[in-house]
């Protein structure tokens, strides 16, 4: 363990013990009415890509209307949100209507069932993720010094749903190049929870969280190198999943690094409200080769899956930690009765070593010096670049800096090797390409791990920082380049989503995907934040 680090861990466990039953019981009440978003109110919101596609192949469902449908919900609820960068809805009705004038043209059944068995995602909504890329949009990333940078491209994983026929809403809204887990930046201002706006709703996929949580989106594309897509599904009750390292394609995401193997870390998946989705999705984004390597279309029987579940980090370094939420906690533990329930072999997990967490998750990103910085081209080289880092940091405390704290935060671990020695980094590195044995050893090709996504629900605006000392909850398995599944798992008495992480072996993503399906099967998976309203 590193002291100076530890130190850190430990004050800010202090301050959140002292700091956070104040700011529930004086100075944040229980969220009023008039920070709820409109409720649904048209059931094609409330249907799986599966069930749409079904209306869509059989002709009962225009893709026109579901387009439509769509937008109108963003512009309900985005005025409240702000999750949305940049749209294309006049260009998304276009390509509906050509959409449909396609389906029209086939002669026959057979037709139909051949183009969409060639185009799966054939006439369906997705948003995007900003920096994701879709061609001739905004690629700013949340950054002043890029605001005037579009997309020339699709990114890779963009391009594989567009040709698997899904049409492109909007732009999502980011941190600044994605170095945060809140989504508040100067140039497109504060992203909100739709479960409650005086809460952030993740980063650094958070409009993406957002929109999703509010029945805005059928289904997003997210990236997480520290979990930018299991964090924001966590805050806004959705399911999200982070991909096994390197089998979903992130050409074309900024940031991105030179480093070969950035896909080990850094990758890009689904988030939608319906877990169902997930696998099919993963699927297209993945591309035949990589689909074929996770065996995606191979039944799995969930009986055979074994279950082991852990309420969070152990013995001293799990002192260090905040303490879990005990409705995250409470909720693992529902997963884990139910699935024993059903006949699985389900134990509590002796996990392989963890005590150096955050030392291993923190040195996995520090040693990206290949990756882009916030501020590269505009410092100096060695001991100076941690000291324009750190004036800069001064100066947007003071609100005179064009970057945001959290990202200059992220930049400075960075610059500093994490607090760390070179050979220190190494060293951690070393210890975590071990662990990668040890889980694989541990849940073999039909185990999974139910873990906690991250200590807390959805923090106060301001107060993420808190909440970003126990980031290694997320960002080990990034390291470790582990399949991660979070599973939505209800809300909590103040209205806020609580839920899991589901993990597995590498490239053992469909054993995530199924116990995902089974515990919405079992507990309803994404909660509103409002009732619907669908009449009769």
């Amino acid at each position: 363990m590193e002291i100076f680090l530890r130190l850190i861990l430990i004050v800010v466990k202090a301050i959140a013990f002292i700091i956070s039953p104040i700011l529930d019981a004086f100075v944040y009440p229980r969220k009023s009415d008039n920070t709820l978003i409109p409720p649904i109110r048209n059931r094609l919101l409330t249907l799986s890509v599966q069930e749409l596609r079904s209306r869509l192949r059989s002709r009962q469902l225009t893709s026109l209307e579901l387009v439509r449908t769509y937008i109108e919900r963003i512009e309900a609820v985005n005025k409240q949100l702000n999750a949305l960068v940049e749209s294309r809805f006049s260009a998304a009705l276009e390509e509906a209507t050509e959409t449909d004038d396609l389906i029209a043209s086939c002669a026959s059944t057979a037709d139909v069932e051949k183009l969409f068995e060639e185009r799966p995602l054939l006439g369906l909504p997705v948003t995007i993720k900003e920096s994701c890329a879709l061609e001739g949009m905004t690629f700013a990333v949340g950054s002043l010094s890029r605001k005037n940078i579009k997309a020339q491209a699709d990114g890779e994983a963009v391009k594989r749903l567009r040709s698997a026929g899904a049409i492109p809403l909007l732009i999502s809204a980011t941190p600044e190049y994605c170095f945060s887990i809140e989504t508040d930046t100067l140039l497109n201002n504060r992203c909100l929870n739709p479960y409650d706006f005086e809460r952030t709703p993740g980063g650094s996929s958070g409009g993406e969280g957002s929109l999703n949580g509010a029945g805005a989106s059928l289904f997003g594309i997210g990236s997480d190198i520290g979990g930018s897509i299991r964090i924001p599904s966590l805050y806004c009750g959705v399911f999200g999943h982070k991909p096994s390292g390197g089998v979903v394609s992130v050409k074309g995401h900024f940031p991105n690094s030179k480093d070969p193997n950035i896909e080990h870390y850094l990758v890009e998946g689904p988030i939608t409200r319906f877990a169902g989705d997930l696998s099919e999705l993963l699927q297209v984004m993945a591309g035949k080769e990589n689909s074929v390597k996770l065996r995606l279309n191979e039944p799995v029987e969930l009986n055979r899956i074994k279950v082991q579940y852990a309420l969070g980090f152990e013995g001293i370094n799990g002192w260090m930690h905040q303490s879990v939420d005990r409705d995250i906690q409470d909720a693992i533990c529902r997963a884990a009765t139910h699935l024993k329930t059903l006949g699985l072999d389900v134990n509590k997990a002796k996990l392989p070593n963890l005590e150096n967490s955050m030392e291993m998750a923190l040195a996995g990103i520090a040693a990206q010096d290949l990756m882009d910085y916030l501020i590269e081209d505009e410092i100096a080289e060695g001991s100076c670049k941690v000291r324009e880092t750190l004036w800069e940091i001064v100066k947007s405390v003071r609100g005179y800096s064009k970057y945001t704290t959290n990202a200059l935060i992220f930049e400075l671990m960075r610059r500093t090797g994490a607090f760390m020695s070179q050979s220190k980094l190494h060293l951690y590195l070393e210890e975590a390409r071990g662990l990668i044995g040890e889980f694989a050893n541990l849940l073999g090709d039909n185990g999974v791990l139910l873990f906690p996504t991250l200590n807390l629900p959805a923090p106060r605006h301001k107060w993420s920082i808190l909440s970003l000392w126990g980031v290694d909850y997320t960002l080990i398995f990034n390291v470790l380049g582990l399949p991660v599944t979070h599973v939505p798992m209800g809300v909590n008495e103040r209205g806020l989503p609580v839920g899991l992480s589901v993990i597995g072996a590498p490239n053992q993503d469909r054993l995530c995907l199924r116990v995902a399906v089974e515990l919405e099967r079992a507990f309803g998976g994404w909660k509103p934040p409002v009732p619907h309203n669908l009449g009769n």
